[in-house]
């Protein structure tokens, strides 16, 4: 089965992690450093995205609900349907702040400032 812009549903976390991600305005605004899986549900809780910083120092990570990712084969990356604005406004965290409280603090955060649909209700 696909998605609605005609990708497969099931993709390696090793083929995602790295990927580039684009905002709406078509620049590069980091890549995917992580994937949160949500255990209980066997869902993916989010994607952490890290941009900003020089060689890690200074860098953010944000927490971006994975339904909001759209692979874009043009540009070998994902898009979000996010300006720089919304972007740069976005909670973002440490590594370490996004794994506390079993992620549900940052992933309650993303989903809710994103105004994204929760795949847990």
């Amino acid at each position: 089965m696909t998605t609605q812009t005609g990708h497969t549903e099931a993709i390696a976390a090793s083929r995602v992690i790295g990927t580039s991600v684009y905002n709406t305005e078509g620049k590069s605004i980091g890549s995917i450093e992580d994937i949160m899986l949500d255990k209980t549900s066997n869902g993916i809780m989010f994607a952490v995205i890290g941009f900003g910083g020089f060689l890690g120092i200074g860098e953010k990570y944000h927490a971006i609900p994975w339904a909001s990712l759209d692979y874009d084969e043009d540009r070998g990356g994902y898009v979000v349907p996010f300006s720089k604005d919304q972007l740069k406004a976005a909670p973002s965290y440490s590594i370490n702040e996004l794994a506390g409280a079993d992620g549900e603090a940052a992933r309650d955060a993303s989903y809710d400032y994103y105004r994204v649909t929760p795949y847990w209700h």
